[in-house]
């Protein structure tokens, strides 16, 4: 069964789900692309292996994309090769704050929701973790024994990788372990980033109380970068309808009071990458 959804797309992969900043250093950054070279760009740009999310939205900043790396230098470096070849503005929004990140996605929209809370404990992973994160990086093989395999690559025996994904989930290291799906494929083809300018002394109790509503998928507040960006709190919302994510965005902002905050949404256009977060320099070698 599976096999059959990753066939279809409806997989991205089977595996961890690191949290945010606490191994490496990541961003979501956003440009500016005029419309007759946003397919050349968004090529370039792709081909960073540390670039795993790439979307085209709609707004003047029409192209968003996520920076994962090992290290803060290897971070800039990629964001100013990509603003040195393209020659265009790179806006980098560093997160500040989770609030609901990456703790699944309910399919039916019935579930409980978990809140992330708290800061990103930083985590020495030592150089047998620093393996094991690069043998992560594509996922679980689709196969009898998928931890056999993985220590394999990752040079570990299997019961060392078991016990070394316990400790790592038990520290949030790790925020899930499972099955990472592609919403368009799932029939949800409405997705929308929704971002307010919110008063910094209100932003994280309103980021808590967003976390809570049932359709939201994502919430984070991220650096402003006035004058180009004043947004300070995000949410994502997927739908299967753009009708659907419009009522619900309006529901939650009256009930949450919000209605009196600046906002935009950005609904997704086109997608033109999306893996998983790549945190080591070099992937462990895959077997067969």
């Amino acid at each position: 069964a599976l096999a059959k959804l990753r066939g279809f797309g409806a997989i991205s992969r089977i595996g961890a789900v690191f949290r945010p900043n606490a191994i490496g250093a990541s961003t979501l950054a956003a440009m500016a692309v005029p419309a007759e070279r946003l397919d050349t760009v968004a090529r370039y740009v792709s081909e960073f292996r540390e670039v795993n999310h790439n979307y085209e939205r709609e707004h003047r900043l029409n192209m968003w994309f996520v920076v994962a790396a090992p290290e803060p230098g290897r971070l800039k470096q990629v964001l100013d090769s990509i603003a040195r070849t393209t020659g265009l503005g790179v806006i980098a929004l560093p997160l500040v704050e989770e609030f609901h990140i990456d703790l699944g996605f309910d399919l039916r929209g019935e579930g409980v929701k978990r809140v992330s809370g708290g800061p990103p404990p930083r985590v020495a992973i030592g150089p047998s973790g620093q393996r094991l994160v690069a043998a992560l990086q594509e996922g679980l093989d689709l196969v009898p024994r998928p931890y056999t395999v993985l220590a394999a690559r990752a040079g570990l025996a299997e019961r060392e990788v078991l016990d070394t994904l316990a400790k790592w989930q038990a520290l949030g290291l790790v925020r899930r372990f499972g099955v990472v799906v592609r919403h368009h494929e799932l029939g949800f083809g409405a997705n929308a980033m929704c971002v307010w300018d919110v008063p910094d002394a209100q932003v994280h109790a309103l980021g808590e109380a967003l976390a809570t509503e049932a359709a939201m998928t994502l919430c984070y507040r991220r650096t402003r970068v006035p004058p180009q960006w004043r947004y300070n709190l995000y949410c994502m919302l997927h739908g299967r309808e753009r009708t659907e994510v419009v009522g619900k965005l309006s529901d939650i902002a009256e009930r949450q009071g919000l209605g009196g905050c600046p906002h935009d949404v950005l609904f997704s256009v086109r997608r033109f990458k999306q893996t998983g977060a790549r945190y080591a320099e070099v992937e462990a070698p895959r077997n067969g």
